[in-house]
């Protein structure tokens, strides 16, 4: 599962959780709040706002459940309408995370004593690495 961690001042850093720490949030919902010490990042409180599928479907909330649904839909999450009234039929998937859930957006709520820039940020790469890999 990829993990899209947003901060604050707008940056999002990309974070590859393992399959043992998946269950972590299988089960949570949209909206419901998740202390990052678990997936390491400590004393940060992450918030769930949304995410998609293996096929691309995006959560929505108000959708109970984990199953895919066809809506008609005049805007929001899934459906940006080109025309003021315009409605259309589009399938979304449950607000319920599951194990078909393949991207996970998080919003921080509460930051630690760490800035995720250090703890997220892109490593650098030594002077010596380059060359080792060529």
């Amino acid at each position: 599962m990829i993990l899209n961690v947003g901060d604050r001042s707008g940056k999002t850093y990309k974070v590859e959780l393992p399959k043992e720490k998946e269950v972590l949030f299988i089960g949570k919902r949209i909206g419901d709040e998740i202390d990052g010490g678990e997936i390491g990042l400590a004393g940060y409180t992450l918030l769930i706002t949304g995410g998609s599928d293996k096929s691309g479907f995006p959560m929505r909330k108000g959708v109970h459940g984990t199953a895919k649904e066809k809506l008609l839909l005049s805007g929001g999450v899934g459906y940006n309408p080109k025309r003021k009234g315009e409605k259309r039929r589009k399938t979304v998937r449950g607000e319920v995370v599951s194990d078909e859930i393949v991207q996970l957006n998080l919003k921080v709520v509460k930051e630690g004593p760490t800035k995720l820039e250090e703890l997220l940020g892109k490593k650098e790469e030594k002077k010596g690495d380059s060359e080792e890999k060529k």
